[in-house]
């Protein structure tokens, strides 16, 4: 089942170059293992980023999976860029939505 984690990360402006090659970096790796990575910053914050990774599963997610050493390298260097919040690893399974009816459908 698809997992997702979905994190509130504070970088600090003079840290913001570094943190989005690592994560760059770290997503370009993940790729490879059918993960995928996205960032997006807040627009009230500019300092605030959601940083959500995405997998095929919670075995295979990158807070549980085992890790190369250059994947162990660049978290490293996100979470010396960064402040992750608390809940940066709580993992989120994907809920399979009913298939609509034909009834549903004609309305």
């Amino acid at each position: 089942m698809r997992t997702l984690s979905v994190a509130r990360v504070k970088v600090s402006p003079d840290r913001e170059s570094e943190y989005l090659a690592a994560i760059r970096e770290l997503a370009a790796l993940a790729a490879r293992r059918n993960q995928h990575i996205w960032v997006f910053r807040s627009r009230q914050d500019p300092q605030t980023f959601l940083e959500f990774s995405e997998s095929p599963s919670a075995m295979s997610h990158r807070n549980m999976a085992s890790r190369t050493p250059d994947e162990l390298r660049l978290e490293q260097r996100l979470h010396n860029a960064a402040t992750y919040d608390q809940t940066a690893a709580d993992l989120w399974e994907e809920v399979p939505l009913p298939v609509a009816t034909s009834e549903e459908t004609e309305n």
